[in-house]
C-alpha cells in the first residue's frame, strides 16, 4: 500500500493474527467438548421426543433424576434388562442397571465454554486496543484507512461476543436438585 507506514501494516497483521487465534481457540474448545460428549455416551442414541436414551441393544434408559444445580440429567436402564443382557460386561458393572449422565446445557452455556469465550474476547479486545492506539498515533489518511479496515469488523465481532458473554453469564439460575 502506498504511503502507509510499515508499523501500521505490522499492527494490522498482528490484530488479524489475534483474531485468528481467538477463532481457533473457540473451534478447538468446541470440538474437544463435542468429542468428550460423544465418547461418554458412545453407542447410545438420545430419543428427544420421548426423553430416553436407547442403548445399542435397543433398551431404553429413562430419566431417573435431574440435578438442576449441576445441570445434569441421570438416565438409568431397568436393572432386570441390563443384568440379562449379553453385553453387560462391556457396558456396566452395576447390578442396578446402566447409568448415563447427560448434560442439560448446550456447548455455549457450559462453564468451560465461558472460560474459552472469555479468553477469545480478551484477544479481540487486545487487538482493538492495539489498533486504537495506532489510530491515535498516525494522522495520515491512508494509515487511518488501513487501520479502520481491521478496526471496524473486529470491533463489531468483539461487541457481539461480549454482549453474548454477558447475557449468558446473567442467565445462570441456581436451583436446588430435584429427584
Amino acid at each position: 500500500m502506498h504511503d502507509v507506514h510499515l508499523e501500521v501494516l505490522l499492527v494490522d497483521g498482528y490484530a488479524l493474527f489475534l483474531v485468528v487465534v481467538a477463532g481457533i481457540l473457540q473451534f478447538a474448545a468446541r470440538h474437544s467438548h463435542h468429542r468428550s460428549e460423544h465418547f461418554r455416551n458412545s453407542g447410545f442414541v438420545y430419543k428427544r421426543h420421548i426423553d430416553v436414551w436407547e442403548c445399542p441393544t435397543g433398551h431404553h434408559l429413562k430419566r431417573e433424576k435431574t440435578d438442576f444445580e449441576r445441570k445434569i440429567a441421570h438416565y438409568r436402564a431397568p436393572a432386570h434388562k441390563c443384568n440379562a443382557c449379553p453385553c453387560k460386561n462391556d457396558c456396566t458393572d452395576s447390578d442396578n442397571g446402566r447409568l448415563l449422565e447427560s448434560r442439560m446445557d448446550s456447548w455455549l452455556q457450559t462453564e468451560l465454554s465461558r472460560f474459552h469465550r472469555g479468553i477469545s474476547i480478551t484477544l479481540l479486545l487486545l487487538a482493538l486496543f492495539i489498533l486504537g492506539i495506532e489510530l491515535m498515533r498516525y494522522r495520515g489518511i491512508n494509515d487511518r484507512i488501513a487501520i479502520a479496515v481491521f478496526l471496524l469488523p473486529i470491533g463489531l465481532a468483539s461487541s457481539c461476543r461480549l454482549a453474548s458473554f454477558i447475557d449468558r453469564s446473567a442467565l445462570t439460575p441456581t436451583r436446588k436438585s430435584q429427584i
